[in-house]
Formats: C-alpha cells, sequence, structure tokens
C-alpha cells in the first residue's frame, strides 16, 4: 500500500527519541517499509536520515507590532505549527496515496481531512485536548480513530469512537539482561513524569536509582531533583536505544511514576523487553502493561506503596517478564493491526466513491 505518515512537528524522529510517540512513529514507518509498503512521512527537521521524511516546515515566523499588540494573541510558536499542518494538509489533498496515518498531536490533520482524497486514521496518543477534540466534529467520515491503550479509548469515547491497537515493540532490539541491585527510572524530567516521587520511592525501598532522560522542565528539575542527586541518585543524561537497554537489563525494577494518566507508558514495554519488571503507579494504561507476571501496581501518588512494590517486583522471573512483552506488546502485533485498518478504510472509501 502507499501510506503517507504525518508525525509531530515539534521533535525529530531520531535517536534519543524525544519520547514514546516519536519512538512509536519511527518504529511504524521502519516495519512498514520492512514489509514493503511505499512510506511517506513528514516529520519535523533532524530526523533519522534512513526514513528520507519530508520536512514539515514550521517556517520562523514573526507577527507585526499592531499583531503583537492583539492581548488574545496566540503564540508565535503555534502560528508556525499551525501554518506547518495547514501547508501539508493542502499539499496531500491530490497526493495519491491510499491512506493518511496521523500520528501527531495536531488537531488540522482531522480537521482537514474532509479535502483529502486519502482516508485518514488517527492514533490517538493523549487524553482529549480542546482543539483535538472540537476537530473530531469535523472529520470526514472516512477518518477511523485509533487508541493507544484502552484508557485512552474510554477517555475518548464521549467525542469518539475508537479501536484500541496497543503500541509495540521489537523484542528482537531489546536484550535482556542480568539484572542487578538498583532501580531505573526513565523518561523525560518533568512534573507529569513525576521522578521526584521515584526518588522518594527508591529511598524508603533502600535501594539506589539512576534516572534516565532530558531535562524536559529545566525549573522543576532545578527544584526537586538535582538537590537529590548523591551516590544513590544518579542521573545518567539522554542515552540512545541501545545504551538504554543496557541501563534498563542491569537494574533491579524499572520505577514508573506517572502524575497523570499515562496513554499508554512504552518505557514500561521496553524494561519488561530488558527482562527487568516494573514497579509503577495504577494510572492511565499502565494496568493494561504490566500484569502480576511483570511487575507490581500502587495507588496513584502512594510512595510508602510504590517502595513495597518494588521490593516485591524486584523478585519476579526476568524470563516471565519478557515473555509478557513478546506475547502482547511487540512490533508485529501492532503492525499487523494498523495493516488490517488500512485494509478496512481503503476498502470502505472504496464501496462508498
Amino acid at each position: 500500500m502507499r501510506v503517507c505518515v504525518v508525525a509531530s512537528s515539534r521533535f525529530p524522529l531520531a535517536e534519543p527519541f524525544a519520547g514514546g510517540l516519536e519512538a512509536h512513529s519511527h518504529h511504524l514507518v521502519t516495519e512498514l517499509r520492512r514489509r514493503g509498503h511505499e512510506v511517506t512521512v513528514f516529520a519535523a527537521p533532524g530526523s533519522d536520515e534512513s526514513l528520507g521524511a519530508q520536512h514539515l516546515d514550521v517556517r520562523p515566523f514573526a507577527s507585526t507590532p499592531t499583531a503583537r499588540a492583539d492581548v488574545a494573541a496566540p503564540p508565535e510558536w503555534w502560528m508556525q505549527e499551525h501554518h506547518a499542518y495547514l501547508s501539508l494538509m493542502l499539499e496531500l489533498r491530490d497526493r495519491g496515496v491510499d491512506v493518511i496515518h496521523n500520528n501527531s498531536l495536531h488537531h488540522l490533520p482531522v480537521a482537514l481531512s474532509r479535502i483529502v482524497d486519502a482516508p485518514v486514521v488517527t492514533t490517538l496518543h493523549t487524553p482529549p485536548l480542546p482543539w483535538l477534540e472540537s476537530a473530531v466534529r469535523l472529520a470526514s467520515e472516512r477518518c477511523r480513530f485509533i487508541s493507544v491503550s484502552a484508557a485512552m479509548a474510554a477517555s475518548w469515547s464521549p467525542s469518539v469512537a475508537s479501536t484500541v491497537v496497543p503500541n509495540g515493540i521489537d523484542p528482537a532490539r531489546w536484550a535482556p539482561g542480568p539484572g542487578g541491585d538498583r532501580a531505573v527510572w526513565a523518561g523525560r524530567l518533568v512534573p507529569e513524569k513525576a521522578p521526584h516521587l521515584a526518588i522518594a520511592a527508591a529511598r524508603r525501598a533502600g535501594m539506589g536509582i539512576d534516572l534516565v532522560g532530558p531535562l524536559g522542565d529545566h525549573a522543576y528539575v532545578a527544584e526537586h531533583v538535582l538537590p537529590q542527586l548523591d551516590d544513590q541518585v544518579r542521573h545518567l543524561g539522554h542515552l540512545g536505544q541501545q545504551q538504554l537497554n543496557e541501563v534498563l537489563g542491569r537494574a533491579a525494577v524499572a520505577v514508573v511514576t506517572p502524575a497523570w494518566d499515562e496513554p499508554f507508558g512504552l518505557v514500561a514495554v521496553e524494561a519488561m523487553a530488558s527482562g527487568t519488571p516494573v514497579a509503577a503507579f495504577a494510572r492511565g494504561a499502565l494496568p493494561e502493561i504490566v500484569d502480576d507476571s511483570s511487575g507490581r501496581l500502587a495507588a496513584p501518588d502512594d510512595v510508602d506503596g510504590l517502595a513495597t512494590a518494588m521490593r516485591q517486583a524486584a523478585l519476579l522471573d526476568r524470563h516471565a517478564v519478557r515473555r509478557r512483552v513478546e506475547q502482547a506488546f511487540s512490533l508485529r502485533a501492532m503492525v499487523d493491526a494498523y495493516e488490517s485498518v488500512y485494509r478496512d478504510v481503503v476498502a470502505s472509501a472504496s464501496r462508498a466513491a
């Protein structure tokens, strides 16, 4: 099939990935091409050259002094992003593809889906956002919506029905590790990921902990993370996939501490593929990912409960932990499901023509 994948304009599809959305998009494109599909990619500048991505044209924009005087004027970065997606959808009107897979978080690929010839499949990677939620009302009848978890499907259900396709990874790229005596936490260091709670739980569990990931909110990190760094709490930086695999594989337990309803939680799957059990707050999609064979859950924000979950999870069989990913969250299963969706929307569009 001829598939056009629309990614985020904010972060490139390149290692080290800014987050799960970028990793998901990269893996999806790579696997679709491996299966023989003709895939066109629109993504942020700096994306992996092997993808041959066409850059989303987020050109610098500077309002005139008169326009900036409007107290209701949106930020200029918002205007840049808006025009990038507007230009893209106008370009895609007669692109000659079978299906457009919208993997961005922007509202315009949904709101303007009526102007393109191809059906649009949109993956919902976040809870409802006002602009995106309103765009759903304008969506073409040929649109199809996919949620990355049952939790996301439930949160979107008042606005739109969606099919659940869990995110997946290639287990072959994640070698199981031997474990160790320290915990690990991975993700963007931002308040909604709450690494400070992982640090607190690790101290109560009597474990050292390694933090991995980019500094997403410098003010938060300066106040809540940096003062706690010592021999027991280390920040290892933002790592690529191979280095992350090594760090995850030599940990006793991976800690996941969302302070919001996590749409999926790819880091939990990556840790499990490395053989490392997960201790997490039971929030968002994490109860769908972490079962009794692969980890333990604690009540949201319950640091003492999380410390107990860490100690219990560290005792689990690492082979069984990895098996959970192989059986439920493989890249092959994910792309099989997307191929089925593509075939269905293309067939439905042909019948309606």
